[in-house]
């Protein structure tokens, strides 16, 4: 008879061993394999919220399917109170345990609402976007120029509202210190002011991701710090024989560059026109300087030159100065200041738009003549097409 019991009690208590077993692994399963969802979603993890909340949240929105197991997980992964709040994309068919680690690595928010601001040539754009999980793209959803337009969308006024909206400012290559300063100081996302403008040339035409309420100025000095590593590295390893004796000048030669093409693939060559223009002692003759010379930097001219700004002596008025400008013109990107100390090896002395966006490129006055006539029948067909 006791030994019966016994044998039973055995039996019982390996059968309990196998299911508490099976169990586990069956656990261990639904936490680590693929989850319920069936197409991406974006989650918010409030401020302050907790394990319960974000676990119930998560089943309603059919991320997990077994809310007790997600927080057992979390806490046996000692992950339970290091939610951070945001808004997280969550891939579908992610596991508890991915789900687990995407809401406690941190960092920026990879969902949700983001304020781009652009900062152009011609204008400056804010628009907001809302991330759609399933395509993986933005959905632009309102836009205005802060600079032209006191009122804000409702959009922008609701997204800063938000906690988790991204911010990221775009500077465009090109664009001058003025403008950027003046474009920086219509927004609220920045604290503080600048009183006086950054040397033109100075800030990297970048992207720049930000936190609600970075001071204005603590931007600026990341832009001039990016400007000032990039020149820094091209200086090093320029080619030689370049007709420019320091790293500021060639900053002027890539502002000119800029300007003077939106082509990426003409850059070294409109740099090896210049180059070649001032080791023979021409005079530059380049249009976007002059201009510089007449707005300072401040906005656009809006119309062509009067002859008599061309003939005007102005330190910027390379029709009648000698070799470079005393500045530079305006913001050059990395590849302009690469240009600028890379120039591809030419006889080119000349270059005139196309029509095409581009430029046509030539060594001898008499075929730029020519291109020049080409290029004004061009504007002259266009003209009538308007």
């Amino acid at each position: 008879m006791g030994r019966s019991v016994a044998s039973n009690a055995l039996t019982l208590f390996i059968v309990l061993l196998v299911a508490v077993a099976g169990f586990l692994e069956w656990s261990r399963q639904q936490f680590t394999g693929p989850g319920p969802l069936v197409q991406p979603i974006c989650l918010r993890v409030d401020r302050g919220e907790s394990l319960g909340s974000l676990s119930d949240k998560l089943q309603k929105t059919g991320a997990v399917s077994h809310e007790m197991l997600f927080r057992v997980g979390a806490s046996y992964t000692d992950k339970g109170n290091k939610l951070k709040y945001g808004s997280y994309l969550i891939p579908k068919a992610e596991s508890m345990e991915g789900i687990l680690g995407i809401v406690t690595r941190g960092g920026q928010s990879t969902c949700g609402t983001e304020v781009n601001y652009r900062i152009g040539v011609i204008a400056s754009t804010l628009a907001v976007r809302n991330l759609d999980p399933v395509t993986g793209e933005y959905k632009e959803v309102a836009s205005y120029d802060p600079v032209t337009t006191k009122t804000p969308p409702e959009d922008l006024t609701r997204a800063e509202a938000e906690p988790d909206t991204r911010y990221r400012v775009i500077l465009a290559e090109g664009v001058t210190s003025w403008d950027v300063l003046n474009a920086l100081q219509h927004v609220d996302f920045l604290s503080g002011k600048v009183k006086d403008t950054p040397p033109e040339g100075s800030l990297a035409p970048d992207s720049y991701v930000l936190t609600k309420g970075e001071a204005l100025e603590t931007l600026i000095k990341e832009m001039q710090g990016r400007q000032k590593k990039i020149l820094e590295a091209a200086w090093k390893g320029r080619a030689e024989n370049l007709p420019y004796k320091t790293p500021e000048q060639a900053l002027i030669m890539a502002s000119l560059i800029e300007k003077e093409t939106g082509v990426a693939g003409e850059r070294a060559e409109v740099a090896s026109v210049f180059v070649n223009r001032l080791d023979k002692g021409m005079r530059l003759q380049t249009d976007p300087a002059v201009i510089y010379g007449i707005t300072k930097g401040h906005g656009v001219l809006g119309r062509g030159l009067r002859q008599s700004e061309l003939r005007k002596k102005t330190p910027y008025n390379t029709y009648q100065i000698e070799g470079l400008p005393p500045t530079p013109i305006c913001n050059p990107g990395k590849e302009a200041i690469t240009a600028a100390l890379h120039p591809v090896a030419t006889k080119y002395l000349y270059f005139v738009a196309n029509g095409t966006g581009g430029h046509d490129f030539s060594e001898t006055l008499a075929q730029h003549n020519k291109n020049v006539e080409n290029w004004r029948k061009i504007q002259a067909a266009q003209e009538k097409q308007q």
